[in-house]
C-alpha cells in the first residue's frame, strides 16, 4: 500500500505543472491603478475588462462607432454623458499564464543520464497562453484621472463604459453600431 502511495504521489508531481504567473481572472470589469495591472500602462486608474475577441477588433469597434476614419482610435476618443465632454485612451494588453511542466524535464534528464543525449523536451518546458485586455483611461479638460476613487465624474463615466463594453461583446458587425448611436 505505501508503495502505491509513493508511485501514485510520483506520478502526481510528475505530471503536474507549476505556475509561474498566472493572468488574472476578471468576470465582468476591474477599476485599478494602470501600472500596478501591467507595467506599460499609464499610472492613472483604468477600466480594465477581457477581450475574447481577435486582435485589433476593439480599435476597429471604436473606429466605426464614433467614425474615426483611423485618426485618434486609441487616444482622446471624445465622448458625452450628462452634457459633457470626456476623452478616453484605451490599450490592448496581453498576460500570459506561464507554467513549467516537470515530465519533459524528468525524460530529458533520464535520456541524458542513460544515453547521453540532448535534450529533446527543451521547447516544452514552459507552456504560455495568452489573455487579452482592453484598459481604458478616461480624462476630460478638467479632471486628469476620472476613474479614481473620489473623482467627480466617476459615477457618471462608469455606467458609459459598461455600456460601451457590453455593447463591443454583444455586437460582431461593427457597422450596426453607427445606427445605433
Amino acid at each position: 500500500m505505501k508503495r502505491f502511495l509513493l508511485v501514485f504521489s510520483a506520478l502526481i508531481f510528475l505530471s503536474s505543472c507549476i505556475p509561474l504567473r498566472i493572468a488574472p481572472n476578471i468576470k465582468d470589469y476591474k477599476i485599478t491603478r494602470g501600472k500596478s495591472f501591467k507595467r506599460g500602462l499609464p499610472k492613472k486608474t483604468v477600466f480594465v475588462f477581457e477581450d475574447p475577441k481577435d486582435a485589433n477588433e476593439f480599435y476597429n469597434y471604436i473606429n466605426t462607432k464614433f467614425q474615426l476614419n483611423d485618426y485618434y482610435v486609441d487616444v482622446q476618443v471624445p465622448f458625452e454623458v450628462d452634457g459633457k465632454t470626456y476623452f478616453f485612451s484605451f490599450y490592448e494588453v496581453e498576460i500570459p499564464t506561464k507554467t513549467i511542466n516537470l515530465i519533459p524535464f524528468v525524460v530529458d534528464g533520464i535520456l541524458d543520464q542513460a544515453a547521453d543525449m540532448d535534450p529533446i523536451f527543451e521547447e516544452v518546458y514552459t507552456t504560455r497562453t495568452g489573455n487579452w485586455y482592453i484598459a481604458l483611461e478616461v480624462f476630460s479638460d478638467t479632471e486628469k484621472d476620472c476613474l479614481k476613487e473620489g473623482s467627480v465624474s466617476r459615477d457618471a463615466v462608469l455606467p458609459y463604459l459598461r455600456y460601451l463594453k457590453n455593447e463591443y461583446m454583444a455586437t460582431d458587425n461593427y457597422n450596426e453600431v453607427v445606427f445605433k448611436n
